[in-house]
Formats: structure tokens, sequence, C-alpha cells
């Protein structure tokens, strides 16, 4: 595992070991792909201001989350079809992070179940929720995770259509991959992959399969996604889902001041500073660039997570920086998924662990919650 030095790395490697219909549908945005790259490039044009002769041999990177000790601010992100990343990914995934002491969410659209993820977890995982045009269902999906011990949802407000996801288009994404000459050469360059899942057999939808109709039948996932996912989902339903769910309550994909304010109302614990990874709406600003007038108007009412594109320890530092409490990473787990299994879960969050101790000695900063904007270069401050 020392051999992957960054997440780059990971990347490069999973790759060449992931099959090309599910690599891409991690690694890519939506349109042009705009809001995608700026995620990443936002991040990376902050600059940070480095401090010298501070006494930060005794660093911390501890911190909470939703009220829990973490071994560092960063939780994982929900991340549909983790399974196809590498077999029993969602398993190997919250395995690797409650080893490691940070919060794992699985998501509705996981290829193992609530049940499965429950079996293995000794301590609680978080939960996410797509609401469902269905809505006797999307009780259902709450009353399961109520019954495996979920503690925190996360309802995802930012999906109720696909955004046009050319990759996904032009791959045919679904799951089982259907069995065309192209997807059938593809697998045949990835021998690895398919071992392990001939042995695993899990290729369909945990949390759906037998519960929603047609849930193979589509053309594609985006498809079904679209016949299934509500589009009247408002605040109303947001509000009726608060009154139902006694735990914690996560309200993802802000993106705007105005919704955040609305969303801390109706009672949510935490928000997540989001545009879905630049998959849904391109052009939308990067998190980084909405979050600073986001944690103005919501100031400490309620705890503020942000993900888009964080996939190193610099990155988080400058996400707490500008106000966010913790970060939520999907692609860096994932790229440590396809690349070396459950081992490389936990070399993603190795690498992220030592950046952010790191970065923090480099700017002359002990701990977590002395982080602040007067760690950033001042030209680069909001």
């Amino acid at each position: 595992m020392k051999r992957f030095a960054c997440v780059e790395d990971l990347r490069v490697a999973a790759r060449r070991r992931v099959p090309k219909m599910f690599y891409d549908y991690v690694d890519a945005g939506s349109w042009t792909e705009a809001t995608y790259r700026a995620n990443a490039r936002d991040l990376q044009a902050i600059r940070l201001r480095q401090r010298v002769a501070v006494d930060v041999s005794a660093r911390s990177t501890a911190s909470t989350m939703l009220g829990a000790p973490v071994r560092m601010p960063v939780g994982i992100a929900p991340t549909g079809l983790t399974g196809m990343t590498w077999p029993n990914g969602e398993i190997a995934a919250q395995q690797a992070c409650e080893a490691f002491g940070i919060p794992y969410t699985l998501s509705t659209v996981s290829i193992a179940s609530i049940e499965d993820v429950a079996r293995v977890a000794t301590k609680p995982f978080w939960f996410q929720l797509y609401v469902i045009k269905d809505r006797s269902f999307t009780e259902s999906l709450m009353q399961r995770a109520e019954a495996a011990g979920v503690t925190t949802l996360v309802v995802t407000l930012d999906l109720q259509m696909v955004g046009q996801r050319h990759k996904d288009i032009y791959n045919g994404l679904s799951s089982p991959p259907k069995p065309t000459l192209r997807n059938l050469l593809n697998l045949a360059t990835k021998p690895a992959w398919c071992i392990e899942m001939l042995r695993v057999r899990k290729m369909d939808f945990g949390n759906l399969q037998g519960h929603v109709r047609d849930v193979t039948s589509k053309t594609s996932l985006a498809e079904w996604t679209d016949a299934q996912f509500d589009p009247s989902l408002n605040w109303d339903d947001v509000r009726r889902i608060r009154d139902r769910w006694k735990g914690k309550l996560v309200l993802k994909g802000l993106n705007d001041p105005e919704d955040a304010i609305t969303a801390q109302q109706v009672g949510a614990d935490a928000l997540v500073v989001s545009n879905h990874g630049g998959r849904q709406l391109d052009g939308a600003p990067s998190t980084i660039a909405a979050l600073p007038a986001i944690a103005a108007a919501v100031g400490s009412k309620v705890e503020l997570l942000i993900d888009g594109g964080f996939t190193t320890g610099q990155d988080v530092f400058k996400g707490l920086a500008l106000g966010a409490h913790g970060v939520m990473i999907g692609r860096a787990m994932l790229y440590g998924l396809g690349a070396a299994g459950g081992a490389g879960v936990t070399r993603a969050l190795e690498i992220i662990h030592k950046e952010l101790a790191t970065t923090m000695g480099l700017c002359g900063v002990t701990q977590v919650s002395d982080i602040g904007v007067q760690n950033l270069f001042p030209a680069d401050r909001p």
C-alpha cells in the first residue's frame, strides 16, 4: 500500500482495474463537466498562509461530526453503485471507515443493502435517502434504517432528476452491465474485477430489489432514476421527513444561501454544501466558492459540511478554513476501493489524514478547531 503516495496514485490504479462503465460513473460530471472541473480547480487556487517558529509538535486532527468523535473531520459521502467499483464495495468501505474512526454513509442506490451492511457494522453508520415517487417505499427505507441502528439520515435534495451525464449515456450505464460486445471486450481486460465479482455474484441494487418494480428492466440507470425519483419533492416533504425521523437529519445538495437558510429553519442538524460532485447542474459554482456565503447565512445555527472535489488533506484544510465543520469525500474513497479494495480505502484515508496533519503543522495550527480564514493567504479570503 505504501506505493500509493497520494490519492491520484489510487485513481490511476482504479482506472486500470475497474470496468470502464463504472470508472466513468465515478470520474465524470454532467454536460461539459465545467462544474466538475471547477470543484477541484477552485480548491487548488486557494493559497495557504505558512507560519514558522510555532510549536506544532502536539497536533491533533480529532474532531466531532454530528456530536460523535472522529479521528479527523472527514466523512464518506453517499456514492451509488459502490459495489460495482469493487465487489462487496459498500461492506469493505464501511469496515475500513469504522476501523479508521470516521462515518460512512450508505446510498439508497447501493449494491449491498442496509441489512447487508448492518450485519458487519459494529457501530452506527449513516444512511442516505432518495425520495421515491412511491412514498410508502420511502417510508419503508426509513423503517429499515431505524431497524438497522442508523441514527443519522442524509436526505439528498438535488437529484429530483438526473443531470445529463454524457459518459453514462455513451456507456449505457446499468447494473449488472448488459452483455454487449463492447462491455464484454472491456471486462476481458479487467480479470481481477471479474474474478472477484464471480465470487460475490451481487450486482443488483440491494435496497431496491424486491421492493421497487422494474429496477432492472430499464435501458439505463438514468432512465430508471428519472422514472422513479420524485421531481415534486418540496420543503413540505422535507418537514414531514424531519417530523418523522427521530435521529440526526442531514440535508445534502445545498448550493445557495436562501436554500441553506430554509433548510436550517426546517430543523436540519447539518447541511452539506454540495453540487453532487458536478454531476447535476453544469454551470453551477464550485462548492468551495459557494461555501463562504452559505456559512455567513447560517452562522453557527447548524453544522455545515461540504463535498465536491475534496481529494487531499489540503483540500480538507481549506474547507475548514472557509467555514465548514467537516468535509465529505466520495471519489477519493472510490479510487482507493477500485485500486485495492478495502485496503485501498484505508490507504486513501491514511493519505488524507497525513496531508491534513502536515498542512496544519506548516500553517502553525495544532487543533482542528483553530483552523480559520486567518490561515489563508490574505488575497484569497472571502
